[in-house]
């Protein structure tokens, strides 16, 4: 399964191929399963497709309460650090005016100052050189601009580029599969999740759908149309299935609101009947995904080239040597998942350590919370998917004397050669004038 490698009988470890799924009844199983499966995924993006009513609603809902606003791309005209207006002699401060050259909008072309920045209170606009540039926000009914963010796109493209080349690089035609599939991946959650929930639909049902579509097209895309992926689908939607009634049960349990942060507490008044505790749910599946199909398919290619190097290792022997070789990788990814959701909460952990509150009281508030229930059952359904994986496969490839007999044709009977004559006795006199 490694980049590079071509999608042939001999490459793909499972019963040479498609050639032999007829004989194999538990591959025959498991190929109605993943069937069946993607019949359901199909239907559930038909319905929940989104008709943009929703979005647009929630757009002209942002609008009304000044979250909607142009952006613009400027260039740092003048930076001049002074006395703010407001400042006297017993209360001095310092600020900071800006002059921007704006690059694209109705007023290209001209020059526009944003309001004075306090250096002492707003930490939000950075030190600026002139040439740099910036991202303007406008706000039409005002006619107001502000500065928005650093404008980093170019060097956004250029790592985006390089990473591209170097997937392409080493991975050469599947490593490009990779990036299509990277790609259809984002398009799933642009295009049809987000304004799927903003339509009003389920945003849990919405996300398992989308974390199924993903699953079928970045696999296949990625590693082909073969037994062996088709294999680890099948053991990605169990173990997904698996992560799906964990974090269920336990988002339950713990009553979250789904109101923690910032973000959270806005959702509301944009759509009203968005379910802002499913959709963080949601994102708890679409989050383990990303490293459930890693452990799927590294399982199955595994149990495939210890079943060719052992053709008659027994089945049971074969899950045992499969999950052995698997632990270590679990090891890694379930570290990884931590990692993952620490590095993203680094800045309200250390809110939280100021705070000289004790670690459960920390761990009880429900922003912490419900990192802990994501990578924990996150967690679960990964340690699972090895054995699950690793069974399926194992139950495919079975050793060679369980295998079905192949009809073999029957040797044609030897005949033995005819002579010429029939021997006479003269045959075995001697020849006249020998001794």
């Amino acid at each position: 399964m490694g980049a590079g490698h071509s999608h042939s009988h001999d490459d793909d470890g499972l019963l040479d191929g498609w050639h032999a799924w007829q004989q194999n009844g538990t591959l025959r199983a498991v190929v109605g399963f993943v069937l069946a499966a993607a019949i359901v995924t199909i239907i559930g993006v038909v319905m929940l497709w989104p008709d943009s009513g929703g979005r647009d609603a929630a757009i002209e809902n942002a609008d009304e309460i000044g979250l909607v606003t142009d952006r613009l791309t400027a260039t740092v005209e003048v930076v001049t650090d002074q006395r703010c207006s407001y400042s006297t002699d017993d209360n001095p401060q310092d600020c900071r005016m800006l002059t921007f050259l704006l690059q694209d909008g109705a007023n290209a072309g001209t020059t526009v100052s944003i309001p004075e920045v306090n250096l002492t209170f707003d930490r939000s606009v950075p030190d600026f050189s002139v040439g740099d540039k910036v991202i303007l926000g406008y706000e039409p009914s005002t006619d107001f601009y502000f500065y928005a963010d650093r404008d980093r796109r170019t060097s956004l493209v250029a790592l985006t580029l390089l990473f591209a080349a170097v997937v392409v690089a080493l991975g050469r035609f599947r490593g490009l599969l990779a990036l299509v599939a990277m790609a259809a991946t984002l398009a799933v959650l642009v295009a049809f999740v987000a304004p799927s929930a903003l339509d009003g639909n389920d945003p849990l049902l919405v996300a398992v759908v989308a974390a199924a579509a993903i699953a079928f097209v970045s696999l296949y895309l990625t590693h082909g149309f073969t037994p062996t992926t088709t294999v680890a689908l099948a053991g990605t939607l169990g173990a997904l299935a698996l992560t799906l009634g964990l974090s269920w049960l336990f988002f339950e349990l713990a009553e979250f609101t789904g109101l923690a942060s910032e973000e959270a507490l806005i959702l509301p008044f944009i759509a009203a009947e968005l379910d802002v505790a499913s959709l963080l749910l949601g994102g708890a599946i679409i989050g383990a995904l990303g490293a459930l199909d890693d452990v799927t398919v590294t399982q199955v290619a595994t149990v495939a080239e210890l079943r060719r190097r052992s053709p008659h290792l027994p089945t049971t022997e074969l899950v045992a040597s499969g999950i052995r070789v698997g632990r270590d990788h679990i090891a890694s990814t379930v570290n990884t998942l931590l990692l993952a959701y620490a590095g993203a909460s680094m800045p309200l952990l250390l809110l939280f350590a100021v705070s000289d509150q004790s670690l459960e009281m920390v761990g009880n508030s429900e922003l912490i919370a419900v990192e802990i229930v994501r990578t924990l059952c996150g967690s679960i359904g990964l340690v699972a998917a090895v054995p699950i994986t690793t069974a399926l496969a194992a139950a495919v490839l079975r050793p060679v004397d369980e295998q079905p007999a192949q009809a073999v044709p029957e040797p044609d009977p030897i005949v033995a050669p005819q002579p010429d004559h029939l021997p006479q006795w003269d045959d075995f006199a001697p020849e006249p004038g020998s001794a």
